[in-house]
Parts: C-alpha cells; structure tokens; sequence
C-alpha cells in the first residue's frame, strides 16, 4: 500500500511529494483497517494538525465504475458503418491498398468525364474551369492537413519534393490544356494515356524502380488495347485534318508536341508525387502543394487569355461538385502511388478506358463500326490489369 504526502514549506515556497510504501501485511495496516472511522469501502485522508498533510492516491471502487477497454472497442466498432469501414481497409488495410485506391482514382475521374457530359448547361472555358478546380483542391486539402494535426506545408525534408512535384504538375496540366484545345478528342485521350508508360520509364530514371518484362508488357498490352479502341475514330480524324492542313498550318504538330510533353513532365509528376508522399508521409500535402501553385497560375491565364463567364447557378453547383470528386481522385491516386510499385499503380489506371467503353455499351451509343477492334481492346487492358493485380502486391515487396 502507498501513501502520498504532500509538504508546502513557507519559506521556499516549495511542495515536497512523498510517496510511501507499506507492506500490505504489516501489523500497523490490519490495526488501521480494524478502526471504525475507515469502516467504509473508502479510504479516507488522514489528516493532523500537527503532522504533515496527507492525501491517498487511492480512490474507492465507486469512483472507478469503468467498462473495460474490450466493451469500448467494441462498442465503438459496432458504431462505425460499413462505409467507412470498406474505406479504411482501401486506405491502409489490405495489400493490395495502392491498386485499389489507383482503380478507385481512375472511376472518379470517369465519374468527372460523364457529370461533366451530362450536365453541361454552360460552355466554360478551361482555365477557369481550371481555376474553380484547384481553388477547391487547395482549400479542402488545407482543412484535411489542419484537421488531422499534420504541418499545412509538409516536413522540412520533404518540402523541395513538395515544391518540385507542384511545378512539374502545374507544367504538365497546363501543357495538356493547350494542347486539347488544338487537337481532337481522341487524340488528345490517346497522348494522355502514354502517361503511365512515360511514368513507369521516369521511374526507372528517377527512382531506380525495378521495371520487370512483366510490367513492361502489361503497360504496353494495355497501350494497345487504347489503340484498338481509338484507332478507327483517329484514322477518320487524321484524314479529315489532311484536308484541312493548308488552314491550320503546322499548329497540329505543335499541338502533338504538347500533348506529349504533357505526358513526359505527367510522368515525371508520378514519381515526386510518390517520393513526396513517403518523404512526408502524408499524400494529402502533395495535393496541396499542386493547388498551391496551380490555382494562382490558372487566375493568371483565366484573365490574360480568356474572356471570364460568369456561370449560372446550375453550372455552378455542377463545377463544386466536380471539384469535390477531383480533390477525392488526386488523394486516391497519390495514396497509390505512395503505396505500389508506380509501373503496377499506372497500370491500372487504363481500366477508366474500360469502364467508359462499358457505359457506351450500355447507353447503346456505340455504332457498329470498330466495335470488334472495342471489344479487343477492352479485353486487353482488362488482361493487362488483372494480371497486374493478381501478381503485383504479392510479389513486390518495397
């Protein structure tokens, strides 16, 4: 049995903490117990005058009426919903967490493409399309960062990856916003999608990844599968432009070049997006740092080359809400790649072409013309994928 004391000295205006030791079968504690004035379940502070004060540590058992730890982590499982359960294990609870939260980015942006389809009532330009965007980005990861308790501006050691990753993205965004608007939709869909190939080969550059025969041929089956499938509306276009080619001058081959540097520095994105991750710890700040410096870069342009549009309320619901799904997208796809080998994690980013094929099938919108060159295509990248993620988490060990 211990026995606290507590001393005040006048003078020094010190306390004095002492804590006493008894044995619980020592005589003097049986006579203690046996008095009448500690007759009660508690243990009541001996006070004297003449000694120093004393308190007990100790409390009575009506005070400690507590549920034991195990009901209260049950209870509070009980409590959480099965959503944000699924969304824990995608987070950080299954191995194969990277390629989920990768598959989980690319329906969202698909989700994005088909809102934006839908429920256009307004022609926006794109930088301030841009600019509602990443405005959103920035402020939604600020209030992530703040509420987690984790520093808005990463780490100290972190910070050059932060600020490396913002520019290359800001370089790789903007490149592709210019370039799509000088080249047709397909076009400009199959130079996106030379992204994940031109991130698998930076990552072998910048980050010494192993890039195994396996990964190169999954990355280049699923390449050709977004060949099959756009290969006969970009035949039609390219000769369609043919005839054109005295008005537009040699603007498509600049066009082109850009769209494949937007690829290249997208590339190069992925990988400090994923050192930045790890190095911070945190996926969220490498979002932030992109709206940090991507939102005052789109206000520039906004203003310098476009004529703004105010848009209506309907429009303007459908661009927070497209933000919202944008900010959830790069979270996803930053989580992935901080978590899977970045050769895998690209990989499977080419199942949105997959699922977009799907809701052409099932709005009956696809024609007959190149629908077998769709349906190999399709069935390519989802062999790509599935083998991906059969062999990926299982094997890698990083």
């Amino acid at each position: 049995m211990a026995d606290t004391r507590i001393a005040n000295d006048d003078e020094d205006h010190h306390h004095l903490l002492e804590l006493t030791v008894r044995d619980l079968d020592s005589p003097d504690l049986e006579k203690s117990a046996s008095a009448p004035s500690l007759a009660s379940n508690e243990i009541i502070p001996l006070l004297d005058q003449n000694q120093r004060p004393r308190f007990n540590i100790f409390s009575s058992s009506s005070y400690t009426r507590r549920k034991p730890r195990e009901e209260v982590i049950k209870v509070s499982e009980s409590e959480i919903s099965p959503l944000t359960q699924f969304a824990s294990w995608v987070w950080s609870g299954s191995r194969y967490s990277g390629l989920l939260c990768m598959a989980l980015s690319s329906s969202l942006y698909l989700i994005m493409e088909l809102l934006s389809l839908s429920f256009s009532v307004q022609p926006i330009p794109l930088f301030e399309t841009a600019f509602l965007r990443c405005t959103i980005i920035l402020i939604l990861s600020y209030i992530c960062l703040k509420r987690i308790g984790q520093p808005v501006f990463g780490p100290a050691h972190a910070r050059k990856l932060l600020v490396s990753r913002a520019l290359v993205g800001f370089l790789s965004l903007f490149s592709f916003i210019f370039s799509i608007q000088m080249l047709p939709l397909s076009q400009a869909i199959v130079i996106s999608f030379v992204n994940p190939v031109m991130a698998s080969i930076a990552a072998r550059v910048v980050l010494h990844e192993k890039l195994k025969i396996t990964d190169i041929g999954g990355l280049a089956c699923s390449f050709f599968g977004v060949l099959f499938i756009f290969g006969p509306t970009l035949t039609v276009q390219v000769g369609s432009e043919v005839k054109t080619e005295s008005i537009k001058g040699n603007h498509h081959i600049y066009a082109v070049l850009l769209g494949l540097f937007s690829s290249i520095t997208g590339g190069i994105s992925y990988c400090l997006i994923k050192a930045a991750a790890k190095a911070s710890e945190q996926p969220v700040n490498t979002v932030l740092s992109f709206g940090l410096v991507a939102c005052p870069a789109a206000a520039i342009c906004m203003f310098s080359l476009e004529s703004f549009v105010l848009p209506a309320f309907e429009t303007l619901i459908s661009m927070i809400v497209l933000g919202l799904l944008a900010f959830c997208a790069e979270v996803l796809l930053a989580r992935g790649l901080q978590l899977e080998k970045i050769s895998k994690a690209a990989n499977v980013l080419y199942i949105e072409v997959v699922l977009s094929q799907l809701w052409i099938f099932s709005t009956g919108k696809a024609g007959s013309s190149g629908l077998f060159s769709r349906v190999v295509g399709c069935l390519l990248i989802v062999i790509s994928v599935s083998y991906t993620i059969y062999m990926g988490p299982a094997k890698d060990t990083e």
